[in-house]
């Protein structure tokens, strides 16, 4: 995030449109994926030329583009030439810390919305920005780096099953959308594992470490909720579009893609209301605890009150020769057993009366 952060203070005074890109830099060059395809077949290819994509695809097929690797700016001016996209969307495309959002050009939708998935490490959730842009016939992808959720989509282009190669662009966009809802689901079930987990130790053994895992759980929910909030507004609007991008019969899936949407955000929420609770869970038990050892240092204390105070008055070097107030137990030959039975019958019987008024 510091290196995001650094690498956006370079554009500030720049003119609107200036392709800068501001995530995290890259040397590998980026990868051209081409996939074209129709009711008949499917072609797939690494492309070299931008410009043998840009060529006008037959009639009744669907070229998606995919574009890994953002840190070619040249590339990425070329694109938005070829596909006649406007400069402030490919300036969008590099400006990898966008909201999510869908935005309604002339000749094409531009989608934003962010990649969540698990790190490798286990640690906190990695998040990456994919750009999407419906057009005509075609569909360009843009992603950070490589590695994405796609695999399923790829395979049923290849192997023909579902409708994804008979329908068109606007059907493609949803699958990829899709893809990427349907991911949350999983980061969502870690998450909650998470949650349960960190929830049991905070009432049974809260340890110093617990409010960090707790903060760090507050952090992955929070990336968590910027990411899907403003993703309901931008596919409420994709099933609401009236240009005939969209097709009607592809906004009856976009709906059923919103409503997947709000189950996501649904689930973070119900997620944070537990986790911002376990706080002051943790406080409590750590003062409950406190308060039972302080317990039981009382009882121990109480107890040895009266103890010390005959074994005080015992202990005293009085000469009873010289003393005006002779003590008769210093000469008597029980008084020393006197003192300890006298001493062992008096936590006894505070022990009882501790147990009669419920105190331990």
């Amino acid at each position: 995030m510091r290196m995001e952060k650094a690498r956006t203070k370079h554009k500030i005074g720049m003119p609107p449109g200036s392709l800068v890109y501001t995530g995290r830099s890259r040397s590998d060059r980026p990868v051209i994926t081409l996939f074209e395809y129709g009711p008949e077949g499917y072609s797939e290819r690494k492309m070299a030329d931008i410009g043998e994509c840009a060529r006008e695809a037959k009639a009744d097929g669907v070229r998606w583009i995919n574009i890994d690797g953002l840190n070619d700016t040249s590339l990425l001016e070329r694109i938005g030439r070829e596909f006649g996209i406007h400069p402030l969307v490919i300036e969008d495309v590099l400006n990898t810390s966008q909201r999510p959002k869908t935005e309604h050009h002339e000749s094409h939708i531009f989608i934003v919305l962010r990649m969540i998935y698990p790190s490798k490490d286990g640690g906190e959730v990695e998040s990456e920005q994919v750009s999407i842009i419906l057009g005509e016939g075609y569909i360009l992808s843009f992603q950070e780096r490589r590695g994405d959720v796609f695999d399923p989509i790829r395979d049923r282009i290849r192997t023909g099953k579902g409708r994804v190669r008979s329908l068109g662009s606007d059907y493609l966009a949803y699958c990829l959308m899709d893809s990427i809802v349907d991911s949350y689901f999983l980061v969502i079930e870690n998450l909650g594992e998470k949650v349960e987990s960190i929830e049991d130790e905070v009432i049974e053994r809260p340890e110093r470490g617990t409010v960090q895992a707790i903060h760090e759980l507050k952090r992955q929910l929070i990336t968590m909720r910027r990411s899907t909030w403003p993703l309901r507004e931008s596919v409420s609007s994709l099933y609401r579009e009236s240009s005939g991008m969209v097709k009607d019969e592809t906004k009856l899936y976009f709906r059923d893609l919103y409503d997947h949407t709000i189950q996501v955000i649904d689930s973070i929420e119900s997620h944070r209301d537990i986790t911002s609770s376990m706080l002051d869970i943790y406080l409590s038990s750590v003062s409950n605890r406190m308060n039972e050892v302080m317990k039981v240092l009382t009882i121990i204390a109480t107890i040895f009150i009266p103890l010390t105070f005959i074994a005080g008055i015992y202990g005293m070097n009085f000469d009873p020769d010289y003393s005006p107030f002779n003590m008769p137990e210093l000469r008597w030959y029980f008084g020393y057993p006197l003192a300890l039975t006298l001493m062992a019958a008096i936590p006894l019987v505070m022990l009882i009366y501790f147990r009669k008024r419920k105190w331990i």
